[in-house]
């Protein structure tokens, strides 16, 4: 027990403690950026280098991005440049919608900030061990994109 806090108390923190511990197992990977100033400047390439190990089981790859109520449209282009630990790459032009015709946010949010999943690779295996870099930048057509707040990724081992 720990001093000063309930049996009952205790149990419950280390239950929860435990939970969100396991909650995560899945999790290979993950990293955000902000973008300075929340003008993302089309020359600003954000770079996520990514350990993987694991060479058996497949992955999904999703970014995260996160705007504000200043962002001028309902979609994004998204360039991204993987490269592989071996210098091999490849890159991805990419196109996301984060609002509908009405201008209603998909994803989560509240007030002005809101957060949406981008589902960028599904059941991928990494079929060697070391780093891959994932190099991100905006393909809208201005330089300055205002209103993005952060970009980040997440690789999951896919769950079967």
């Amino acid at each position: 027990m720990i001093k000063g806090i309930s049996r009952p108390l205790t149990v419950l923190l280390l239950t929860i403690s435990f939970l969100l511990a396991s909650c995560n197992d899945n999790i290979v990977f993950t990293d955000s950026q902000s973008v300075r100033g929340n003008i993302w400047n089309v020359d600003d390439i954000l770079k996520f280098p990514a350990p993987i190990a694991d060479t058996i089981n497949s992955n999904d790859v999703n970014f995260i991005i996160r705007t504000g109520s200043s962002y001028p449209y309902r979609n994004i282009y998204l360039f991204v440049t993987t490269t592989s630990p071996n210098g091999n790459s490849i890159t991805d032009t990419l196109h996301y919608y984060l609002a509908d015709e009405k201008g209603k946010w998909f994803g989560k949010g509240f007030g002005y900030i809101h957060e949406m999943i981008l589902p960028y690779k599904t059941n991928v295996y990494f079929p060697i061990k070391g780093t891959y870099t994932f190099a991100v930048n905006h393909g809208m057509r201005i330089i300055d994109l205002k209103g993005v707040y952060d970009i980040g990724i997440r690789i999951e081992k896919t769950t079967k």
